[in-house]
């Protein structure tokens, strides 16, 4: 039996046994949160501003795969040059698959696809950019020969093929550093725009398993390599909130990486509002707060929305060490209905860039390609020339913390 004294004894010594276990472990926590947060600051600062070859190898034609069917020439060497000259320290390359994949139950990709893929890879890699690819338009209905469909019946074989592809796309770029990063789709949902529905939701949560699984039992530096993964139609607001993402589990990865690290990236995109930076039409050319005219302004989406969405990926992923990527941003030149609208497409890749910046997001600018009328062009891929300097500054300012605009014309 203990003495009342004894049991007082006991008694503190428990509670400051507790309080010192409970003090470590807090600080073991804050530890493994805050190199965490170290690992994905430092990716996102290595991928700077980032740019998007798209509408080449992710164009298509008869349900195929070809990278000069949307009317942009074939990739070269001298084109990303170009890019990696302007600033940018990132190119992400978005790639269909759709034909090029045969019968089941193997489903091998066409080995001419997957050699052009890499050889379009090795003009960033092999000059220091940090390189994203993806499957882009399996998922999309509109799209002749999609079979990435999250609200099909047959997700049986979708799931298989699925895995059989990433398992030869990973092989082939299993010796590739940290400066390659793999996505595992693009803009996945239903086609309808509402609120998420299950089982859709849960097929692509699904989708991101299959994907960090296969890639890193692919070994090589794939099993630490970042991965990046996207939840219902690269939504934010669907992403971040209580809507139905999961995060993949990613129990296959070396062990060499340490315990309190991360190696899974958070894909979103940003092209808000869509009046001034998607719609196709004269009525909103203009955006943020120096914009002259209100009539030409969104009643939404301006720069309070765009802190508040990043805000809310940084709150729910970065402080918890997993990076988030801007995959795509951007607006469409409406130049030929206000001759001032490009100032705003500036002042609007700027305050991404800088917004992106502020919560510890890379972003990287959607570029179709396209320099004439509705076109996100930044540069014309025949000519090589630069057709939007003012933008591309902008986003080097924003991404640099330099965020004082620039004293842009009308129609610079």
């Amino acid at each position: 039996m203990v003495s009342p004294a004894g049991k007082t004894r006991s008694a503190f010594l428990a509670v400051l046994l507790a309080l010192t276990a409970s003090a470590y472990g807090a600080a073991q926590q804050a530890s493994a949160h805050s190199t965490a947060r170290s690992s994905a600051s430092q990716i996102v600062a290595d991928m700077g501003a980032g740019w998007n070859l798209g509408n080449q190898l992710e164009a298509t034609v008869n349900g195929y795969p070809n990278e000069t069917a949307w009317g942009q020439p074939a990739v070269t060497q001298a084109l990303i040059d170009k890019v990696r000259a302007a600033g940018f320290r990132t190119i992400r390359i978005p790639v269909s698959y759709l034909g090029s994949i045969g019968a089941g139950p193997d489903y091998t990709i066409n080995p001419s696809w997957l050699t052009r893929v890499q050889q379009v890879v090795d003009y960033a890699y092999n000059r220091g950019l940090h390189v994203l690819i993806n499957m882009h338009g399996d998922g999309y209905k509109s799209v002749n020969g999609s079979w990435l469909i999250c609200d099909s019946s047959s997700q049986t074989t979708i799931k298989a093929k699925y895995q059989k592809a990433w398992q030869q796309i990973a092989n082939k770029f299993r010796n590739y550093d940290d400066r390659l990063i793999l996505e595992s789709m693009n803009e996945e949902f239903d086609g309808q725009y509402g609120n998420p529905t299950q089982p859709c939701y849960s097929n692509i949560n699904g989708y991101n398993q299959i994907f960090v699984d296969t890639v890193r039992k692919t070994g090589g530096n794939n099993a630490s390599r970042w991965l990046l993964v996207a939840g219902w139609n690269t939504n934010i607001d669907y992403t971040a909130g209580n809507y139905g993402f999961t995060l993949p589990s990613d129990r296959y990865r070396a062990s060499t990486v340490p315990a309190g690290e991360r190696r899974i990236m958070i894909s979103v995109h940003h092209y808000a509002p869509w009046d001034f930076a998607g719609e196709e039409s004269g009525n909103t050319t203009q955006w943020g707060r120096a914009a002259t005219d209100p009539s030409k302004k969104s009643t939404w989406g301006q720069e309070d929305y765009l802190d508040a969405q990043l805000k809310a990926m940084h709150d729910a992923f970065v402080t918890k060490g997993y990076p988030v990527v801007v995959g795509e941003f951007g607006a469409i030149d409406k130049s030929s209905f206000d001759s001032s609208n490009n100032r705003y497409r500036a002042d609007f890749a700027r305050a991404v860039t800088a917004t992106a910046r502020k919560y510890g997001a890379a972003p990287v600018y959607w570029d179709n390609g396209a320099t004439d009328r509705y076109g996100f062009g930044l540069f014309d891929r025949r000519s090589l020339k630069v057709t939007q300097q003012g933008v591309i500054d902008a986003i080097m300012s924003g991404v640099s913390g330099r965020t004082a605009a620039p004293a842009l014309t009308p129609g610079a």
